[in-house]
């Protein structure tokens, strides 16, 4: 990895307005370049967070002819066939989001993630694992499988996608994992109608080996880019700081406001070259959320007009499945951007949050993502930037901090406003977002609408 300048930024006190209030644990965290032993006893530096666990898991086979000697051993293996979603977290695994773990969760790592939110190490150590990932599976298959200590994975078209070694397989209590995710057994959980309410009774863990990579083949492998990717990215731009922010909407302007305020606080705190990571979520989405390969296209609207710098941006797709779990599912989002590198996190108002599903209210306390990513075990050495609120200031014509001093001028545009204007062709306020970017939006929306009930669009500011 290359080695940075010689100038380390100034030691954060978690006391500090970029971090929220101080771990009982720890008072300190260094900004400093991390330094290992070089394998001769030298040594290097690189300032890059390390992974969870110290080393990158990677679970693909690495060349053809191993592929093609698994590809024959499998043949004599019981099958589990994965739904997409289930492809969507072998993917996530393969490619070592979840570091340090090396397959789906056997029984004692469900239950630690379940009870603890965290896995320990064999050197008695923590790292974070808020939500399990885990392969169900019915009667009928347990009984196919038997005595067998492998399985073969395969898709919906039974093409081999992974073989699951050394397994086990233990009782999947439903009620309880859906309780302890989300807080709630409500009915009408996204995730827990398309993945869990259906499953199996029971779940089979074990060390995965991946056939090959995963590929979606619709046009954006390209931003799919492993965590060991984005290190050699943020590496070849000298990176000392990386950001990381997550979406599953568009990007108006008062994301890139604090986007672009984010690195100009990280520079004034002696950072020489923050990156920015923009990570939407790639995985299962939620029926009515804008689909990724719509997103995408905007998020490259924002960067073709210029509002955020694609010097200083890495635009990648994170392909973890959604689960809108709230404050236990944004420590996931938190842990998996420690794997790919990087050491600040922007979280917002009601992170992976939703509507109760079966009542008029927030399903969880919109500060409380902020404050469980300040408590959570294993994510001490991750640097939490709270989301500072933006609105739109009709004076300026522009989005921008929320000063409360002077409220009445400031009008807060929800995503369901943005997404009505969209969908009626109606043009947001100047200053919003980015024309280019709201086009695509209308676009999406337009495409949805059967042809005779068309509005003429009105015209998008420039």
């Amino acid at each position: 990895m290359a080695s940075m300048a010689a100038h380390h930024p100034q030691t954060l006190n978690r006391s500090q307005t970029l971090r929220v209030p101080q771990r009982t644990s720890i008072s300190r965290i260094s900004t400093a370049p991390v330094r290992r032993r070089a394998p001769g006893g030298g040594r290097i530096s690189c300032s890059l967070i390390e992974p969870d666990g110290g080393k990158l898991v990677e679970l693909v086979v690495s060349d053809e002819p191993a592929r093609e000697t698994r590809r024959r051993e499998a043949a004599a293996y019981p099958r589990v066939r994965l739904s997409r979603t289930e492809v969507q977290w072998v993917h996530v695994l393969s490619e070592g989001w979840a570091s340090p773990l090396r397959g789906f969760m056997r029984e004692a790592e469900f239950l630690q993630t379940l009870h603890f939110n965290s896995l320990q190490l064999e050197d008695g150590s923590r790292v974070n694992m808020s939500l399990p990932i885990v392969l169900a599976i019915d009667d009928l298959q347990k009984r196919e499988i038997g005595e067998h200590r492998k399985v073969a994975l395969v898709d919906w078209n039974d093409r081999l996608i992974a073989i699951l070694n050394d397994i086990e397989i233990y009782k999947h209590n439903k009620e309880e994992r859906i309780a302890r995710t989300w807080g709630t057994t409500a009915s009408g959980l996204p995730y827990v109608d398309e993945a869990i309410a259906t499953a199996g009774n029971w779940l089979i863990g074990g060390d995965l080996e991946v056939i090959e990579p995963i590929k979606y083949h619709d046009g954006l492998d390209q931003y799919r880019l492993s965590p060991a990717e984005l290190r050699e990215e943020f590496s070849r731009r000298n990176a000392d700081a990386v950001f990381a922010f997550q979406l599953r909407n568009p990007v108006h302007n008062g994301h890139a406001l604090l986007m672009t305020d984010t690195r100009k606080r990280l520079l004034e705190m002696g950072y020489k070259n923050p990156i920015l990571l923009l990570h939407p979520l790639g995985g299962y989405t939620k029926a009515d959320d804008v689909p990724l390969c719509w997103r995408m296209k905007q998020h490259e609207k924002v960067l073709e007009d210029g509002v955020l710098d694609p010097e200083t941006t890495v635009v990648a797709i994170f392909p973890s499945p959604m689960h809108y779990a709230g404050p236990t599912e944004v420590q996931w989002h938190a842990k998996a951007r420690i794997n790919a590198g990087a050491n600040f996190y922007i979280v917002g108002r009601d992170p992976a949050g939703m509507s109760h599903p079966t009542e008029k209210r927030d399903l969880y306390d919109a500060d409380h993502g902020k404050k469980v990513l300040s408590m959570a075990p294993g994510l001490e050495r991750l640097n939490i930037l709270p989301f500072r609120v933006a609105a739109y200031d009709k004076k300026q014509k522009k989005m921008a901090f929320f000063d409360p001093s002077r409220a009445q001028d400031f009008e807060f545009i929800s995503g369901t406003k943005m997404r009505t204007l969209a969908r009626n062709r109606q043009s947001p306020p100047d200053g919003f977002m980015c024309p280019g970017g709201w086009e695509v939006l209308v676009e999406y929306y337009d495409s949805l609408a059967p042809a005779e009930d068309r509005k003429p669009r009105e015209p998008v500011p420039v």
